[in-house]
């Protein structure tokens, strides 16, 4: 990979620390860090894994203390409705996944279902309220994302929690590997490998 410029370096700094201090996602957080450093030329943008290398070391110098237990919490939650939603093949994605989150991060997951409205039908017998959007979908067509609000005892403060309704169909690559050999997201039995995996 070639090194990057200092305008990049810069601004994979400072969306670094947004991304932590304020739980934004990666594309916003570049975006409003090159607009605060008066960045904006679109070739100084640094990549998603060059955002993600300033956050480790973010975490690593400023929540050492705070981080791990944070992020073993939102395990503990995401494992618990991946186990409630079993029947639609509940993948973890994300920072909660990759193991950058802190307490300010939702839980991500995408199901993979036969019928993508089975989801929907049992949140509403269960009685549970749930936000509609769209997110991208893997084939470029948008796909439903259910947003819910869910009690974190472990942290006592309520998370949000999204799931993408996916074709169970698209579960097929879904666990392909990137060059660095990560996937980008993990059924339960490999959150679970997690867990148990002293930090």
């Amino acid at each position: 990979m070639p090194a990057m410029s200092s305008a990049s370096n810069e601004i994979a700094l400072t969306a670094a620390r947004i991304v932590v201090e304020e739980g934004m996602e990666y594309g916003p957080a570049k975006r409003r860090a090159a607009k605060q450093l008066g960045l904006t030329g679109r070739g100084d943008l640094p990549n998603n894994d060059e955002v993600e290398a300033a956050v480790v070391e973010y975490l690593t110098l400023f929540c050492a203390d705070t981080q791990p237990g944070e992020l073993h919490a939102l395990r503990e939650l995401a494992a618990l409705w991946m186990e409630r939603l079993a029947e639609f093949r509940p993948h973890l994605t994300g920072a909660v996944w990759r193991g950058t989150a802190t307490r300010l991060n939702d839980i991500h997951l995408q199901l993979y279902c036969d019928d993508t409205k089975s989801t929907e039908i049992m949140l509403l017998n269960q009685g549970m309220d749930y936000d509609v959007s769209s997110a991208p979908g893997p084939r470029g067509q948008p796909v439903d994302r259910l947003s819910l609000t869910v009690n974190c005892a472990a942290l006592n403060e309520p998370i949000g929690l999204h799931l993408t309704i996916l074709d169970a169909d698209d579960l097929r690559g879904a666990l392909k590997r990137d060059a660095q050999g990560r996937t980008e997201r993990g059924d339960l039995p490999a959150l679970r490998r997690l867990l148990d995996t002293p930090a």
